[in-house]
């Protein structure tokens, strides 16, 4: 079944994720990020996504994630803070900034592949992002696939795993490609097919 599964981190973009994930015409279902790995097996998802929050991944009892769940060989993508978690439990550089960034940022893409399939390469686009910690460097075997002037990691994907990350929200209405990019996670990368109707 063409499932997706959205964890949520208490984005206040949440909803709309999983709106956009059914716009596409894919089942999705909102879990807490508490459901253990049994559940997300049991679930069967073709592919998770890691909403954002307004948490910093160092503020005692943030929410988290099990590291296992990046073992499970399933597509996921980490969002905003979904995506400083996927650093953070990969051993990425992750540090707190004194200043939060949001409203709309320019990106650069790196590469026509993955998430940004479709776009030309060293494109400029314009995003939405709203977060708190930087990254620095991605963890070790994940490449860069974004950059901005703020963010030097705006987005990045694992070597060879289907592991996946952006630093800003693919989906608001203020990034206006982010259709695309969601587009490519779900049809590209986790292999889905728009046949869900309400």
């Amino acid at each position: 079944m063409n499932r997706i599964l959205i964890l949520d981190y208490g984005s206040q973009y949440t909803q709309l994720i999983a709106r956009r994930v059914r716009e596409a015409h894919g089942y999705c279902e909102i879990h807490p990020p508490t459901r253990d790995l049994a559940f997300v097996q049991q679930f069967a998802p073709k592919g998770i996504i890691l909403s954002g929050g307004p948490n910093s991944v160092f503020d005692p009892g943030a929410p988290t994630a099990d590291p296992g769940l990046l073992d499970l060989g399933l597509p996921v993508l980490g969002i905003c803070y979904g995506m400083q978690l996927i650093a953070h439990l990969s051993g990425g550089q992750v540090r707190p900034s004194n200043e939060r960034e949001y409203g709309r940022a320019e990106i650069a893409v790196r590469e026509n592949a993955g998430l940004f399939a479709g776009f030309e390469p060293q494109s400029s686009l314009t995003v939405w992002a709203s977060h708190g910690d930087k990254l620095d460097r991605p963890p070790p075997r994940f490449r860069v696939t974004a950059s901005s002037v703020n963010a030097p990691v705006a987005g990045f994907q694992h070597e060879s795993r289907p592991v996946y990350g952006v630093l800003f929200h693919p989906e608001v209405a203020h990034t206006p490609r982010g259709g695309e990019i969601l587009h490519n996670f779900l049809f590209g990368i986790c292999g889905c097919t728009p046949d869900w109707t309400p």
